[in-house]
């Protein structure tokens, strides 16, 4: 009798750890990307509305961990259709040429406080960036959430006009919450 049950809980324990460790599609409805910046002194929070992504996470194993995040650079909205229409143009997003940003990540390094750090790399109007993102991973029977925030410079992706450079900082805070439901 107790081998059925040690062979029972190792195969239940077999089964758990792989639902942790199946890679998961996220959930956008749950999710949000969120660009702040600072136009002529005034910060500006405008979100990417459209997003796809998949998560492969372990708890028991973090630098196993992976992540793919694709952004609609046409979907970002500052709330209003002429500025959207302007950061879809080619001195911008140039959502025509590059329809979407993508950041890979692999591999979770533990933190202080309990948090992480993703390494991964950001593709977005055809340069890549190489970035060190921290992540706080908060997990219950509905699934995990990703959350944390990064600076970028947009300049370093050839983003923006110059014209509005007088206008529009270089740098941007990229916030994000990715939440991924749980394996059912």
């Amino acid at each position: 009798m107790k081998l059925i049950h040690a062979a029972l809980a190792t195969a239940l324990f077999s089964i758990s750890g792989s639902l942790f460790a199946a890679e998961r599609a996220i959930d956008p409805a749950k999710s949000t990307i969120t660009a702040v910046f600072t136009q002529i002194g005034v910060p500006v929070e405008a979100p990417f509305t459209k997003f796809t992504g998949r998560v492969n996470h372990d708890p028991a194993k973090p630098a196993d961990a992976k992540a793919v995040l694709d952004i609609d650079t046409a979907s970002f909205d500052i709330g209003d259709d002429d500025y959207n229409a302007e950061v879809r143009k080619p001195e911008w997003f140039d959502t025509a040429k590059y329809p979407k940003a993508t950041f890979t990540a692999t591999g979770l390094t533990p933190a202080a406080n309990g948090s992480f750090t993703a390494a991964g790399k950001l593709s977005l109007k055809g340069r890549t960036a190489e970035l060190k993102v921290p992540v706080t991973v908060k997990a219950d029977a509905a699934g995990s959430s990703y959350s944390g925030k990064l600076i970028i410079s947009r300049k370093a992706f050839s983003i923006g006009d110059p014209a509005w450079e007088d206008t529009v900082e270089d740098t941007v805070t990229i916030q994000f919450r990715i939440f991924v439901p749980a394996a059912r």
